[in-house]
């Protein structure tokens, strides 16, 4: 069906998304270039690692839709794309709204559970204290 296709795909997006936040290595290079578009070779001056390996990292930041690389002369430049923390941000928040929603339901069942607990704690008649 269309729709189940449709859901697939975003639910792949949102995957792709947080699999690529899921490395601090990937935050590091989002939050460097949430402050300015840097080039792929400035980026690999700040890690340990070889320009391959952060361009690598890069690529995957792009894949999940984070950032975008735009040519600007000799050098890519890496620019985040707001939009794509905004998808992160609707994710959680959907996350969110369900576990509070769970935890609203299980307030109240508590809250009803001491009548009937109390009760049920209660001994009959015949059983000793």
């Amino acid at each position: 069906m269309v729709v189940d296709e449709v859901v697939e795909e975003a639910e792949a997006g949102t995957d792709r998304l947080f699999q690529a936040l899921a490395d601090l290595t990937r935050r590091d290079i989002l939050r460097r270039c949430v402050r300015d578009d840097l080039s792929v070779s400035r980026l690999a001056e700040a890690y340990p690692m070889s320009f391959a390996a952060v361009q690598k990292h890069v690529a995957v930041l792009e894949r999940a839709g984070l950032v975008v690389k735009e040519r600007c002369g000799r050098e890519q430049l890496v620019r985040t794309d707001p939009d794509a923390l905004g998808r992160a941000r609707r994710a959680l928040d959907e996350l969110e709204a369900a576990w509070r929603g769970r935890v609203e339901r299980m307030s109240g069942l508590l809250a009803e559970a001491p009548e009937a607990g109390s009760a049920a704690r209660q001994p009959t008649e015949g059983q000793s204290r």
